[in-house]
């Protein structure tokens, strides 16, 4: 068991030395915006009054990858299956990189295998929220229309 910061945790998982989920993946991501303890539980504790939201990440099947849209996407349905009972799929023939290249408003995780994550946000965070910082584990940069 070792005990890793957020930045070190998402090196250990560039190099393939730990596996983190896409979810977890993207919260590491935003705690890379803090530098410290304290200034992320003052953060906290400021934000906590503004509210939440549900998020149901839904996921989308590419020809070559997976795009996990969050809300904000400008692919995210309307109405997500937040239960699981419509049992909803969305696919494309369409590779990654051409969705990329087409869209402009991005809140999603580009999935190209487990070891191969990256994340494009460029909306506004509900709720004071913080932005991920957009870290991209591979050598694609789809940051043009960012």
């Amino acid at each position: 068991l070792q005990w890793s910061s957020p930045p070190e945790a998402i090196e250990l998982f560039k190099s393939q030395e730990i596996w983190i989920p896409p979810p977890q993946f993207y919260e590491f991501c935003r705690l890379c915006n803090f530098s410290s303890l304290s200034e992320l539980h003052k953060f906290g504790a400021e934000r906590a009054l503004e509210g939440c939201e549900r998020w149901m990440p839904v996921l989308l099947t590419a020809a070559d990858g997976y795009i996990q849209l969050l809300p904000g996407d400008e692919l995210y349905p309307e109405d997500p299956d937040y239960t699981g009972e419509k049992k909803i799929t969305m696919s494309t023939d369409k590779k990654v990189e051409d969705l990329m290249k087409e869209g402009s408003t991005f809140h999603r995780i580009v999935i190209k295998n487990i070891h191969n994550l990256a994340i494009y946000v460029n909306i506004q965070a509900e709720y004071k929220h913080m932005n991920p910082l957009m870290i991209n584990c591979d050598s694609s940069d789809y940051n043009s229309k960012l």
